[in-house]
């Protein structure tokens, strides 16, 4: 399956944390033609295992989106909303999103008070969950029948392929990762490794990365590598805390293991892919964070795709620097072995 069609078709499936089996079940598939074994855990991870005689090596990007959940139904039938994970209610007036009920998915709009109906003060202030909410078109009793509260709501699918190999879609963060992990999977059946390698979609990232954590745990592997986004140049952003849309970023810091970051940036340049820096003087909020202290600890490296509009139904990256992260990834999984482990501490 081509990537353009793996994307299309992921990040249209609904996976809010909490529900990511829809979302794992596609991905499981995906996986299979490229690797010995896919299994889903029962938190609806999906681990992925390409077998090797070296160390073992987890590559982990997350699958989970963030969304919403109905939270009340008003007396005329509309809904109230709730964020799982980081949803900013300024973004949703006027969105289109999708309810799946228990009789079904439902089609709906988020609407709010109109500015002329508002007071001049109310005019000046941001949305709020409480002004927002969902209206259907049906009737109260309508809804009340097919709607409950706790039901997931999710931006509706949109992927759109703009100029110059630029993407805009919902749940970029972090399915397009996920796309890296996969493609990289592909390349590999050309290329010779040692490492025993497990491709790892991670749920529940959005809320805490419980997913890398109790995969890490299960796993136990030597290497680790984590996969998210970050935020692009974007105007008015400040500019310390974007990076070109044009490469992966790799992070240094003290969650990050300064050898294996040593190894990534001497494979990009060895094989002419860009590879920007980024410095994470904390943790990075990544699953990069609970993967590199699970069990005794995993010495583990952190990549991102730089996308623009964080967290909206219009995440944007570019499709060439998820393609070089695709061959970076593999590139570097083929070079592990078991000799790194005499040199990680020196």
């Amino acid at each position: 399956m081509k990537t353009e069609d793996f994307l299309r078709e992921v990040t249209a499936l609904p996976g809010v944390t909490g529900n990511e089996g829809a979302a794992a079940a596609y991905i499981a598939d995906a996986f299979r033609p490229w690797v010995d074994e896919v299994e889903i855990t029962p938190l609806h991870c999906v681990v992925a295992h390409k077998k090797g005689d070296g160390p073992k090596v987890l590559v982990c990007a997350h699958l989970d989106e963030i969304g919403m959940m109905v939270s009340a139904i008003e007396e005329d039938g509309s809904l109230r909303l709730q964020s799982v994970g980081g949803v900013d209610p300024r973004v949703l007036p006027g969105m289109r999103v999708r309810v799946y009920a228990q009789g079904g998915m439902l089609l709906g709009v988020v609407g709010a008070t109109p500015p002329h109906l508002l007071k001049d003060a109310d005019r000046k202030s941001n949305y709020t969950w409480d002004t927002l909410y969902v209206d259907l078109g049906m009737s109260p009793e309508q809804v009340r029948e097919k709607v409950r509260p706790g039901d997931t709501v999710c931006f509706e699918a949109r992927y759109v392929e703009l100029k110059n190999g630029r993407v805009a879609t919902k749940t970029a963060d972090d399915r397009a990762c996920v796309a890296i992990m996969l493609a990289a999977a592909e390349r590999l059946n050309a290329l010779r490794h040692h490492a025993d390698i497990y491709f790892v979609a991670t749920c529940q990232e959005e809320i805490g990365s419980w997913g890398a954590l109790v995969s890490g745990f299960a796993l136990a592997p030597d290497y680790g590598v984590a996969f998210d986004v970050c935020h692009a140049d974007t105007p008015g952003a400040p500019a310390n805390s974007t990076s070109k849309i044009t490469s992966l970023v790799t992070s240094k810091g003290p969650y990050l293991n300064p050898f294996l970051v040593k190894k990534l940036e001497e494979t990009a340049k060895s094989n002419g892919i860009e590879l920007q820096v980024s410095v994470d003087p904390r943790s990075t909020a990544t699953d990069a964070d609970e993967l590199s202290v699970t069990r005794a600890g995993v010495p583990t490296v952190l990549l991102s795709l730089p996308i623009k509009y964080m967290h909206t139904n219009v995440e944007t990256f570019d499709m060439h620097a998820l393609t070089e992260g695709a061959r970076l990834l593999a590139l570097y999984l083929a070079q592990v072995e078991q000799s790194w482990e005499d040199e990680l501490w020196n």
